[in-house]
């Protein structure tokens, strides 16, 4: 039988491809090297918690047009993200807010707030002696001065990219929100949650009535001649694959989970606390049962479900999980999209075959705008 699409990856690009391509009247089938649909979204349920496997995922936007279609397809809770940073044992609110402040300062004003944060830039623009921030760390202590910096910024980063602060470019941190009120949401957009049931029901509920194959290799598969088997490809693995690194390869960044049953209903008491010092092996806890369990609910759970997260230098084998954000590598994956464009009959969709950094409402408003 001869497809319209193949579809290669079933995370959110590939499953919301399949979905409206289906809807639009054409034939897909869909292939996934993993063991499982979903990509980076998969949930495995253990103890009746729904544990992300890839990491926190948490939806949001401000695209309504995003916020309806992902809720027809699945009802999203109330999930709102507030994470916690552990300096040292001591705990700070975050995005910097003014609940960050009075913990770091003990101020209880926004006035109070700005002098403080204000003096210490004024240090480090002094330190400066009129010249441009050339890495990370002067461009952040020019952002919010040597306290935050120091405390939830440095070592976090450090740990992140495997690389000092004086060695990353300024471009990477060019702005750091800062609020002046006593609001520990992360995310500025209009809607968040996660859905009800785990990501799986999103994806179950996209890739409903279409032919879906895992554990197929794209390259290592019959479907490498895939003009047999359908008229179009539309590809989400690495770009520099797809061309048989033919320019080179790209550098990524990626990600290690230790996951563990802890025997207490409430272990944190947060879904994500980051711990910012090196003194912390990992850069953050995540405790999954908080995604979607809130109030009485967390207790009648008896037991939960935390993952350490580790952040390393991707190696073959791996799941590449951040592009890694130099001149490089970005150079690199600029000849790669060009060799993309020449491509006929192939749409490159998501963060692995454009080599950038997507949060998953985008993603989805990126498919949406392909079927206008």
């Amino acid at each position: 039988m001869k497809y319209d699409y193949l579809i290669v990856g079933s995370g959110l690009f590939g499953a919301t491809f399949a979905y409206l391509a289906k809807k639009a009247g054409k034939k897909c089938l869909v292939i996934d090297k993993r063991p499982h649909l979903g990509g980076n979204v998969y949930c495995e349920k253990v103890e009746g918690i729904n544990v992300h496997q890839y990491g926190a995922h948490i939806f949001h936007t401000s695209n309504k047009k995003v916020w309806d279609f992902v809720n027809s397809i699945v009802e999203f809770n109330r999930y709102t993200n507030c994470p916690v940073a552990n300096y040292k044992g001591k705990l700070y609110n975050l995005p910097f807010n003014m609940n960050t402040f009075y913990q770091m300062w003990g101020v209880l004003t926004p006035e109070e707030a700005k002098a403080k944060i204000e003096e210490q830039k004024k240090e480090a623009l002094a330190a400066l002696n009129g010249r441009e921030p050339q890495n990370l760390e002067e461009q952040a202590l020019c952002l919010v001065g040597k306290d935050i910096f120091e405390r939830l910024i440095k070592e976090y980063t450090e740990k992140q990219w495997g690389r000092k602060c004086t060695e990353l470019p300024a471009f990477i941190i060019k702005r750091l929100p800062v609020r002046w009120v006593f609001d520990n949401n992360y995310f500025n957009d209009k809607y968040q949650g996660i859905p009800v049931g785990g990501y799986n029901q999103l994806i179950d509920g996209l890739l409903e009535g279409i032919v879906c194959k895992t554990g197929v290799d794209l390259f290592h598969s019959e479907y490498k001649d895939w003009k047999k088997y359908a008229d179009k490809l539309v590809y989400t693995g690495a770009i520099d694959e797809y061309f048989g690194y033919s320019l080179g390869k790209l550098d990524w960044r990626t990600v290690s989970f230790k996951t563990r049953i802890e025997n207490t209903p409430n272990y944190q008491g947060n879904a994500v606390v980051n711990y910012t010092s090196h003194e912390v092996p990992y850069t953050r806890v995540i405790e999954h049962k908080h995604f979607e369990m809130f109030g009485q609910d967390i207790y009648i759970c008896t037991k939960t479900v935390v993952s350490e997260e580790y952040s390393t230098e991707y190696k073959e084998g791996m799941e590449p999980y951040y592009p890694v954000n130099d001149e490089r590598n970005n150079l690199l994956a600029e000849q790669y999209r060009q060799l993309a464009e020449k491509e006929t009959d192939v749409i490159f969709g998501g963060r692995l075959a454009q080599y950038k950094y997507y949060d998953m409402a985008p993603v989805i408003e990126q498919v949406l705008s392909l079927f206008v």
